[in-house]
């Protein structure tokens, strides 16, 4: 870049977009790269309090911020997304479909440690709808040296940065465990609450079963739900430490793998996750699911959804943002909870 005095400028191709700032009107690009200045435009650009200019001299070694943005998001990139055009050095990528947003975070960081770059995103495993905006990349000055960049791709390597997964078109098969169920003496308040929780990612409920507190019930139901055709599978009722409370006890005996019995989330530390032979997933779900507005269930369903085996490390991750709290009113999921993980 070659620095002039704007009164100079005429003739000259800008290096770079310039904005107009009109509070609560406009902020937008007056000028955009590659403009060529014209004498007319000088009285504007000294009421943008530009009194001199920054022009384009061609630099083997250096990119400018735009060409840099778009090395940016090459990194990024992955199906299912797409960018914005290119604007004052920043490029934009906005998702194609409704599903599971997830970025290497260990890469990312290790990205945004390096001199002059930047990306910023979404946390990973959120769920997100067609439309929203998932990353953002910019470098910080005007031009950056090549081999910055170089170094970017490299510590990058290469798989994209992030993926977005769409959900699966999956059924799920729910059992109700409970006497006072079974029996009439209550009505059935938590099969609505899942059956809401799952459409939100199209999810149809194949079957439902209302067993009473009988072990061998419990598994049958399962099994049988399976065997219809279930492709998850959740179980409500009898998550707790109670003798009479055998939900856990069942799943087991299905000879599913548990993955974990209690997660670090409040609400929903009572929390089953197990996966039977063929990777069908059995959840067995505490009773706040049925009365919290965001519980451990909001952070799972996603990545379920989304056909995402999840690890007992995933679990022990959640321990971080994984209090709820408590908010009169629920902003559930525009705030911190379960955005550790």
């Amino acid at each position: 870049m070659k620095k002039i005095a704007t009164v100079d400028a005429v003739g000259h191709v800008l290096c770079h977009d310039i904005t107009r700032i009109v509070k609560d009107v406009v902020k937008d690009a007056a000028f955009r790269k590659g403009h060529v200045v014209t004498e007319e435009d000088i009285p504007l650009l000294l009421s943008l309090g530009k009194d001199h200019l920054y022009v384009w001299e061609k630099n083997e070694n250096m990119y400018h911020e735009n060409e840099a943005a778009e090395i940016l998001y090459e990194i990024c990139r992955n199906e299912n997304m797409h960018p914005t055009p290119v604007k004052e050095g920043k490029i934009e990528l906005i998702a194609d479909c409704d599903g599971l947003f997830r970025i290497d975070v260990e890469r990312l960081d290790a990205i945004n440690e390096l001199e002059d770059i930047m990306i910023a995103s979404r946390h990973t495993n959120y769920a997100v709808h067609k439309g929203d905006k998932l990353i953002g990349t910019r470098v910080i000055p005007l031009i950056i040296e090549k081999e910055k960049m170089a170094r970017a791709k490299e510590v990058a390597g290469n798989k994209p940065l992030a993926e977005l997964l769409p959900y699966k078109n999956i059924r799920c098969g729910i059992v109700t465990t409970g006497s006072e169920v079974f029996y009439g003496r209550i009505q059935d308040t938590f099969t609505p609450v899942i059956e809401g929780k799952l459409a939100a990612y199209g999810i149809g409920v194949s079957g439902h079963i209302t067993v009473n507190d009988d072990q061998e019930k419990i598994t049958a139901a399962i099994l049988k739900l399976k065997e219809d055709g279930a492709d998850m599978i959740v179980c409500t009722g009898g998550m707790s430490v109670d003798p009479d409370d055998l939900t856990p006890s069942s799943i087991r005996a299905t000879g599913a793998r548990v993955v974990t019995y209690g997660a670090p989330v409040l609400p929903g530390a009572m929390f089953l996750l197990a996966y039977m032979e063929d990777g069908t997933p059995i959840m067995g779900l505490p009773g706040c699911v049925m009365y919290a507005k965001a519980t451990v269930f909001d952070l799972v369903l996603p990545r379920v959804a989304a056909g995402v085996e999840i690890t007992k490390k995933d679990i022990a991750r959640m321990g971080n943002g994984g209090l709820c709290l408590g908010c009169k009113e629920c902003h559930y999921p525009a705030c911190g909870f379960g955005k550790g993980v």
